[in-house]
């Protein structure tokens, strides 16, 4: 059972109904992030969201985070390119403490200014430790070749001189500007009636002011640049990237049901040859990243630098025997079935549910259909998937970046 329900300060509020489980998860979903910032922003989205744990007019920080601990009840967030999301999960009988909770955090955080200097130092350890990564670095990278230092391409954390340099009003002004009702979606998913899960939602957020959202336009520029970061590490990391379609494609699923055969699993072609077979790498996988505008799909491999042009020479070998040759029914059939088991599994975990209702609803203003979702996967033909891999893996707009002790980067 889904509900849908409009505050009348412009807040969405969305309730997955799952009845026979014992807990809940709730997010506030607000559409921003760092593919939304400014040079001089950069970074400011995920600081943000670090900062709004530090204290509000009620609780200090430690007291809000032994409040969550008191009731048992788990909170956290995250931020991506161009979402940012609060979320906490509870007991069902302390469904109301968590979210007033969460409320708590999300409208009345203070931003202390001894707190932001103790927290500046905390980001700069995450880009220190993303810096020492050399896989998130690698493809860190990759989003910085495929689009340029703008919007999709910007890394997440941002440079350390910005948030050095972050101050209180510079917070509080792009909070402002983007944590307006009209951008934040609120999701529950879990044991919970709808009537009360809309009643919380209006009792915390329902008294929200703030100015008209105004969204901010982003220029996409697609780029083909090779990235190149030589570290004395062990491995080699290599990461290509092809555009591919944006989200609300059509061609949506069958690009998944691609990447399964492609680089999704144990049984993926790239694992197959270039782990199993040939013994080039132990990590090899592909992925798809899909935004409004655009998406690019990705494959990565983490290599010895001994081996490393082997192993980028067999990853174009698999992907120019996939152009060539396509998929066969059994790997179609395979990865379709995987996709449709991955949604089922998905059904049944209440942070998933709060996370695809929420960002449907945030990203379409449309209530996710799973129904509708199963039945697109299950009227896919392989036909399907080899139009959609017809106009994949153009190596000429690709983009590429590595890693590793290396004295030139990998290409394909």
């Amino acid at each position: 059972m889904v509900t849908t329900r409009k505050l009348s300060n412009g807040v969405r509020v969305i309730v997955k109904r799952m009845e026979g489980l014992l807990s809940v998860t709730m997010g506030v979903l607000v559409g921003t992030g760092a593919a939304f910032e400014r040079d001089d922003e950069d970074g400011i989205s995920h600081f943000i969201e670090h900062m709004q744990f530090k204290g509000t007019e009620k609780y200090s920080s430690f007291a809000l985070s032994d409040a969550f601990d008191a009731i048992g009840a788990q909170v956290n967030a995250f931020t991506g390119k161009d979402l940012t999301c609060y979320y906490a999960k509870s007991t069902s009988d302390h469904t109301k403490e968590a979210f007033a909770l969460l409320a708590e955090l999300f409208l009345r955080s203070t931003f202390p200014e001894e707190e932001m200097e103790r927290e500046k130092g905390v980001v700069i350890e995450e880009i220190g430790m993303d810096e020492d990564t050399p896989e998130d670095l690698c493809l860190d990278l990759l989003a910085r070749a495929a689009f340029g230092n703008d919007n999709y391409g910007r890394n997440i954390l941002g440079p350390a001189e910005n948030v050095k340099g972050f101050t209180r009003e510079q917070l509080f002004a792009y909070k402002k500007e983007r944590y307006c009702p009209e951008n934040i979606v609120i999701s529950f998913a879990g044991n919970i009636e709808p009537q009360e899960a809309e009643a919380l939602a209006e009792r915390e957020f329902g008294g929200m002011s703030g100015e008209k959202f105004t969204e901010r336009e982003k220029h996409i520029v697609r780029r083909t640049d090779t990235l190149f970061k030589e570290k004395p590490i062990e491995q080699a990391h290599f990461a290509v990237a092809f555009p591919t379609v944006p989200r609300d494609s059509a061609d949506f699923a069958a690009l998944q049901v691609l990447n399964m055969v492609l680089g999704g699993g144990m049984s993926s072609r790239l694992f197959k040859r270039v782990r199993e077979e040939l013994g080039l790498a132990y990590s090899v996988y592909s992925y798809t990243s899909h935004y409004a505008e655009t998406g690019l799909f990705t494959v990565y491999a983490g290599v010895n630098p001994k081996k490393a042009e082997a192993a980028a020479d067999a990853i174009r070998t698999v992907l120019e025997g996939l152009k060539r040759d396509g998929i066969t029914e059994e790997e179609f059939l395979r990865a379709r079935e995987t996709m449709k088991a991955g949604n089922i599994f998905a059904q049944e975990n209440t942070s998933s549910q709060m996370l695809v209702y929420g960002k449907q609803m945030l990203y379409k203003n449309e209530v996710y259909d799973f129904e509708k979702r199963m039945a697109e996967i299950s009227a896919l033909t392989r036909d399907d998937v080899m139009r959609v891999l017809s106009g994949s893996f153009d190596f000429a707009s690709s983009a590429s970046a590595t890693v590793g002790n290396l004295k030139a980067p990998l290409s394909l």
